[in-house]
């Protein structure tokens, strides 16, 4: 007979959402276990944009500070025509961002934001951190969750939170929907800056787009790296098969660009690309002692560079429930997350494919206009954004 370990809260994924779901059941006086697949935990991928909707709840988890160890605060967001190389409009990330939000706009190393939620953690002595535990059945019960793993282990936790990813094991338990694609992959990396400085930008967020394609260029980890992250769409794509979004495909779409652009892409490292996928909104996460967080409630296209940002959201949220409602039902504390979570989060999911196919138009009439819009825009207006950058009051962590 299998032996059942019982555990308390329990987090499934030690990613960033997962961390964070960790730190506010901590602050809410809960114990926390978090299960992670992995040997270690860690984080894939190069760098990571954080708006001031997710500085805010790192404040609030007090972890500006080790973030000021690591980050980049750029100056501006701009949007350039990577076909003439002309820049169409740019945003101010300086100190009119941080007047209108209360926050700076920070770009880092996934690992170093990673690295800091991972610390704090470990320094918690409500969080217990295990490693080597693959999920692979998850069963919801009225007063309990239990969780199988491949090792042969078998955990029955009083509650859970599914932070395991757009692939997620517990989201089954709601959907057997599967992921959407539209064919663009993405080749990304952080190169040492020694080696790109004569065609970086120090000071800047860049995204270069032009048809069904685009580049984004931030310098990371205290401007010694250089990220760069290079998206098409590969017009070879076929459900079911790999052989798509090649780096000769990578070569072939750039190779159309300015100079500048084609530079730049002669760095990106060709071992590994990123399929893009995301979800439909669902119209629940939550039944009993079970929850999603992040890309397992709402998995998203990366193109307003919000899915960090929305989990970092949903543990803030959870956080502010937990500390609600107490012990008193966990089911209430979940629900009143969810009803909050939900309809914000579908927005973003929604407004990250409208903004793909903005930046990705290869419409000669839709470039037109989007471009004539873009060059008539200030630098200090924040009306297309405030939906999205506006969600917290800088006095508390209260939701607008």
């Amino acid at each position: 007979m299998i032996e059942t370990t019982k555990i308390p809260f329990t987090v499934i994924g030690g990613g960033i959402g997962g961390l964070a779901a960790a730190l506010g059941a901590a602050e809410s006086g809960r114990q926390v276990y978090v299960l992670e697949q992995a040997p270690e935990f860690g984080e894939i991928g190069a760098g990571i944009q954080l708006g001031p909707n997710a500085m805010a709840v790192l404040d609030r988890f007090g972890l500006l500070g080790e973030i000021d160890k690591y980050a980049v605060y750029p100056k501006r967001l701009v949007l350039k025509d990577a076909l003439t190389g002309e820049e169409l409009t740019d945003l101010d990330l300086g100190d009119s961002i941080k007047e209108q939000y209360g926050y700076t706009y920070t770009v880092m190393h996934r690992s170093d934001l990673h690295k800091v939620l991972l610390e704090a953690c470990e320094k918690n002595p409500s969080i217990t951190l295990l490693t080597n535990q693959q999920v692979s059945k998850v069963e919801n019960h009225d007063d309990f969750v239990t969780i199988e793993c491949t090792s042969g282990e078998v955990y029955e936790a009083e509650s859970l939170v599914g932070a395991d990813g757009i692939w997620s094991k517990t989201r089954e338990l709601f959907s057997q929907d599967e992921g959407v694609t539209e064919g663009y992959v993405a080749y990304r990396g952080a190169i040492p800056m020694h080696e790109i400085s004569e065609h970086a930008d120090f000071d800047d967020v860049i995204m270069w787009i032009a048809p069904n394609l685009h580049l984004v260029q931030y310098p990371v980890r205290r401007k010694e790296l250089y990220n760069q992250v290079a998206v098409f769409k590969s017009f070879n794509y076929k459900k079911g098969k790999s052989d798509w979004g090649t780096p000769e495909e990578l070569d072939e779409h750039f190779g159309k660009c300015c100079p500048k652009v084609q530079k730049a892409v002669t760095f990106m490292s060709r071992e590994r690309r990123w399929e893009m996928y995301d979800k439909e909104p669902i119209n629940n996460w939550t039944e009993n002692r079970l929850t999603l967080l992040g890309d397992s409630a709402h998995p998203m296209y990366q193109y307003l560079a919000q899915g960090a940002c929305q989990a970092l959201e949903d543990a803030s949220y959870l956080t502010d429930k937990l500390n609600e409602y107490g012990d008193e039902d966990i089911n209430k504390a979940f629900n009143a997350y969810q009803e909050e979570r939900m309809p914000r989060t579908a927005q973003v999911q929604k407004r990250a494919r409208v903004w793909g196919d903005i930046i990705h138009a290869d419409d000669p009439v839709a470039r037109l206009m989007r471009d004539s819009y873009f060059k008539t825009r200030q630098s200090t207006s924040f009306e297309d954004v405030e939906w999205m950058y506006g969600y917290f009051k800088k006095s508390s962590l209260s939701y607008s």
